[in-house]
């Protein structure tokens, strides 16, 4: 696994309180020193639109997007760091 402390990629976390997959999704990116952009859909409830939007349909937390393509949740980035694909994610140029 490749620890790349010089990533420029666009990781946004779409996130709510007292979720503990966002938890497990957010710890996992700042274990690998991925910073990111967090929304926060339950303190702003305007940005549940554009999550669903932006991820088809999807409307539990986290919805995770990278580069602007749409990863999934917490247990599909998880899969992706497992099968050592998420450095792939993250030198994908955006959508």
């Amino acid at each position: 696994m490749n620890n790349n402390t010089e990533n420029n990629a666009k990781i946004e976390v779409y996130s709510g309180d007292y979720c503990p997959y966002c938890v497990r999704a957010k710890a996992l990116l700042e274990q690998r020193n991925l910073p990111f952009t967090e929304y926060n859909v339950q303190q702003d409830p305007s940005l549940r639109e554009a999550m669903m939007s932006r991820s088809n349909g999807g409307r539990s937390i986290p919805q995770i997007f990278i580069n602007d393509q749409h990863v999934g949740g917490c247990d599909e980035l998880y899969a992706l760091d497992k099968k050592g694909e998420l450095d792939a994610w993250l030198s994908r140029e955006a959508a």
